[in-house]
């Protein structure tokens, strides 16, 4: 069973968590996910344990205080697909990485074609 837990303080260790789950089971991991930038905790986690155990375990620490905070234990749901976005700011043709304003279309350039009529280009930077 995968189980999440929030509101974790920023100072709680991995191990911490893990010897707090383990009291009720076998615990396969325990993790608490960090900022990928500076490495900080974000404050929540997921441990892998069981399903008998890990149904303990969510029902006697939900809402029990651990380094100060009062924990959210719940079972994990799984990740929701999010439709991937596309980053393109071209307002005429596509395939132009570029900020290109022209008129027409744009024929797949980097460049910045601002108020060019016709076609974008071939590539050009300038």
């Amino acid at each position: 069973m995968n189980i999440f837990v929030s509101n974790i303080n920023y100072a709680t260790k991995e191990y911490e968590l893990h010897d707090l789950f383990a009291e009720f089971g076998d615990v396969s991991s325990a993790k608490i996910v960090t900022d990928r930038e500076t490495g900080r905790s974000r404050g929540f986690g997921f441990v892998e344990m069981g399903d008998e155990e890990g149904a303990q375990a969510i029902e006697a620490l939900n809402q029990k205080e651990l380094n100060g905070k009062i924990l959210n234990v719940s079972e994990a749901k799984p990740r929701e697909e999010k439709p991937r976005r596309s980053f393109d700011n071209n307002r005429s043709g596509g395939g132009s990485f570029g900020n290109n304003r022209s008129g027409g279309n744009s024929g797949g350039g980097y460049g910045n074609n601002n108020n060019r009529g016709g076609n974008g280009g071939g590539g050009s930077r300038w």
